[in-house]
């Protein structure tokens, strides 16, 4: 049975890209645990697989519908984001020079930091608050990768995707984006000139904390793409069968989540902007925010479910505030159906340049009253 290609993000994901097994009519993908395949009698494989540490058929259906999402040429699945980052990074040869932003994802800049102590490779961290930041930053044939998120992690500064692969292809460089806060029912950043995206799968994709994952999804098959494919196989940085068939079940829900927690945050955001407590509310969604209308531009489906707090008063009050929830979960991590703070410079340690005063929110899909109703409690603590 065939479908049209122009159904929506959430139709594809409920149906898992109309997913029935040829041979049993299954309607949902089955577990294949095997990390071995057979051959023939003469020595030919049976079928398109050889040993775990390559492929397993349990990934085809995840990728599949990742690759379909995202507008991609192909998608491939890994351990942890983590791996998947590790992977491209891998990639680059010594001497060359990679890019990112100061404030991001605090787990990809450490390993950009040690390949540039240990490999040869340089880095420049630049101020993507800063028009000409990126611009200024990169170094025509000598530039390999850009390195982007879509929403800066924890300041949700917004980056513009299409001015950064111009700026990126122009120094003959490629444009790696972390979509992670921004999943594809709300933003394809292949669409916006990106050549790879990135996401942590443990995040929204997955949504119910329970799997460790990461995929890169390529604009095309090229030579870099080959070499990911093989890096993933080399270092052994592959999902669990298991864990793809639970990432896939989770993705079958993934626009009703968003929906719901995109919509909670922006309530959030909305009601205690200008609170006598904070200094501000970190939110694309405010009309304050200077990146609003980038953002409205670049996401589909509201502004995200993520948020920070600029608490007034030091690391202390911040962490007091944290201290006063009760539904909210002092954990670190997003895009799950529960909703976490954290205290996001303790988690990054002494290199973070994220303000002590500065609280994390993860929005799950509790009720947005109870959640409202939890902060206003903690801040009446104070």
């Amino acid at each position: 049975m065939t479908h049209s290609k122009n159904l929506s993000p959430d139709t594809l994901l409920a149906q898992a890209s109309h997913y029935i097994d040829e041979k049993t009519g299954a309607l949902t993908p089955a577990i294949q645990p095997s990390t071995t395949f057979g051959r023939d009698s003469n020595y030919d494989l049976m079928g398109d697989y050889i040993y775990g540490r390559n492929h397993n058929p349990t990934f085809d259906q995840v990728e599949k519908v990742l690759c379909e999402l995202e507008g991609g040429a192909e998608a491939r699945l890994f351990a942890s984001g983590q791996a998947a980052i590790t992977a491209l990074f891998e990639t680059v040869a010594q001497g060359r020079h990679i890019v990112a932003p100061d404030i991001m994802y605090h787990g990809a800049q450490a390993w950009m930091r040690r390949l540039a102590q240990k490999r040869g490779i340089e880095l420049t961290l630049f101020d993507a608050r800063s028009a000409e930041g990126l611009a200024n930053a990169v170094r025509p044939g000598q530039t390999d990768i850009v390195w982007i998120e879509t929403l800066l992690n924890p300041t949700w500064d917004v980056m513009d995707i299409a001015k950064a692969a111009d700026i990126a292809h122009a120094a003959g460089a490629l444009l790696g984006v972390d979509a992670t806060v921004t999943p594809p029912v709300t933003t394809r950043a292949l669409g916006f000139g990106a050549d790879i995206v990135f996401h942590s799968a443990t995040k929204y994709l997955n949504g119910h904390s329970d799997v460790l994952g990461g995929v890169l999804i390529t604009r095309t098959r090229d030579q870099r793409w080959a070499e990911v494919c093989e890096i993933r196989t080399l270092v052994g940085g592959i999902m669990g069968p298991f864990e793809a068939w639970l990432l896939l079940r989770g993705m079958r829900t993934l626009g009703l989540r968003c929906e719901r927690a995109f919509a909670s945050a922006a309530r959030i955001a909305h009601h205690f902007e200008g609170h006598a407590k904070l200094d501000r509310v970190l939110y694309p969604g405010l009309e304050s925010h200077p990146g609003h209308a980038l953002a409205a531009s670049q996401m589909t489906r509201g502004f995200g479910g993520m948020l920070s707090f600029l608490v007034k008063g030091d690391a202390a009050m911040a962490k007091a505030l944290i201290a006063n929830l009760q539904i909210f979960i002092a954990a670190t991590s997003l895009g799950g159906v529960e909703s976490l703070v954290e205290h996001r410079a303790t988690v990054e340690g002494p290199q973070s340049l994220v303000p002590e005063n500065l609280i994390r929110i993860s929005v799950g899909i509790e009720s947005a009253d109870d959640l409202i109703g939890d902060l206003e409690q903690a801040f009446d603590l104070l």
